[in-house]
């Protein structure tokens, strides 16, 4: 074996050992149970020593994680779409039928999350990023500081002046 492909080993084992939590949890977040999260994750890491072999990775190592979560992100997706690995979803007819909510308390709640959406769209861009990266992808506050260049405790003022501004535009 080349000293240049056990270069590439070495870094993709490196970056394996740092981020393989990370990228378990982005492969979850995407919509798999854990056992399909870990096969994303190394058809992920196969894909990316590819890449490495064929000399298609940037020259600069900080790029290689990013690049990686983008790897582990859309073989995710693929794996939904090709294997109808979707999060379980119960239909609207179901929770009707087993003495769920009220037809007029679901209309409630979809009005109350139009609002919402509505509020949301009215906050600053860096509060609504911070608040769709935060809340509803379920990013650590770590990454989300990372992934915006900010501080995380830039990130936290963010999120706490952005839910102040939700629950006052709510109430209204």
């Amino acid at each position: 074996m080349s000293s240049q492909h056990g270069d590439v080993l070495e870094v993709l084992a490196r970056v394996a050992r740092q981020e393989r939590a990370a990228l378990a949890r982005l492969a979850r977040r995407e919509g798999l149970d854990a056992e399909d999260a870990l096969d994303c994750v190394h058809d992920a890491l196969c894909t990316f020593l590819q890449m490495a072999l064929r000399g298609e990775l940037p020259t600069d190592v900080a790029a290689h994680v990013p690049l990686l979560a983008g790897v582990v992100r859309n073989t995710a997706r693929n794996m939904k779409r090709r294997h109808h690995r979707a999060r379980p979803h119960e239909g609207i007819a179901a929770e009707l039928g087993s003495g769920g909510p009220s037809s007029e308390t679901l209309v409630a709640r979809a009005e109350e999350c139009v609002r919402l959406r509505a509020c949301v769209d009215q906050l600053c861009a860096a509060q609504r990023t911070v608040v769709m990266m935060r809340l509803l992808e379920e990013r650590a506050g770590e990454d989300v500081a990372l992934a915006l260049g900010l501080t995380r405790g830039h990130v936290d003022v963010l999120l706490h002046r952005a839910r102040a501004s939700l629950l006052m535009c709510m109430r209204e």
